[in-house]
């Protein structure tokens, strides 16, 4: 979905600079549900004819006794298992980075792969504006790579995009953690005195509010970006980024 967004990043020897997306839509959509599904045959049911009304029907006879057919039953698939893989030890995360995309809640849906998806530097840089070389910002921090996902809520009330990006040190994460804004009014975020957090509202209430939350762990910046109808309440945002933090900390 896209989302109204402004960025600004103050870097040393950088101007400050913003950025804004296309205009936000009305509602939080389904996420199209890709898995393969097989389907079973069902046993067949034999239907009778009809008798008119001109033929009388003639009265039944005895039923031969037969075995009951077995029920068809389709075989059990399990659901495939991640494959991907990641560590963590002492705030430095090794391995890929969608390992540590905090998981899908129960009922939630994903929109695209499960595992989330690696930030690309095309991705980055649609999200601002003509003009600004993001790429060069990032790595003036010593970026190395970065992922997301994003999965729409069991109730399908809210849409939660979580973005990780990974730095050479806990340093240039918190250096870059620090100087990563967006537009909204500020929020805190509780529980994390590291961290800030925006709220946008809408100009009404059938279009899409939102609230960010940024902060680090470690070697990884994380944001976390929550979209729902009318006026956002930031309890689902602070949820998340706690749980996103743990998941950082621990990898489990």
């Amino acid at each position: 979905m896209p989302r109204s967004v402004a960025v600004a990043l103050v870097t040393a020897g950088l101007i400050a600079v913003t950025a804004t997306s296309a205009i936000i839509t009305v509602a939080v959509t389904k996420p199209d549900d890709r898995r393969a599904v097989t389907a079973a045959g069902a046993p067949s049911k034999a239907i009778a004819s009809p008798t008119t009304a001109s033929t009388p029907a003639s009265p039944p006879g005895p039923v031969p006794s037969t075995p009951a057919a077995a029920p068809h039953t389709a075989p059990s698939v399990p659901a495939p298992a991640s494959t991907v893989k990641g560590t963590v030890s002492g705030g430095r995360h090794e391995g890929d980075l969608r390992y540590f995309l905090l998981p899908i809640p129960a009922g939630g849906e994903s929109y695209g792969p499960a595992d989330g998806m690696p930030t690309t530097d095309e991705d980055l840089s649609a999200i601002y504006e003509d003009g600004l070389d993001i790429m060069r910002i990032l790595r003036s921090y010593h970026y190395k790579d970065g992922a997301t996902r994003t999965y729409r809520t069991a109730d399908g009330k809210a849409e939660v995009t979580v973005t990780l990006l990974r730095f050479r040190s806990a340093a240039d994460a918190s250096d870059y953690a620090k100087n990563h804004t967006m537009d909204g009014d500020p929020v805190e975020i509780a529980g994390d005195p590291a961290a800030h957090g925006f709220v946008r509202k809408p100009k009404e209430q059938a279009y899409t509010g939102s609230t960010s939350g940024i902060s680090v762990q470690g070697d990884v910046e994380y944001k976390v970006d929550v979209d729902v109808k009318g006026t956002p309440d930031k309890a689902l945002l602070n949820e998340v980024m706690k749980r996103q933090r743990d998941w950082l900390t621990s990898g489990r």
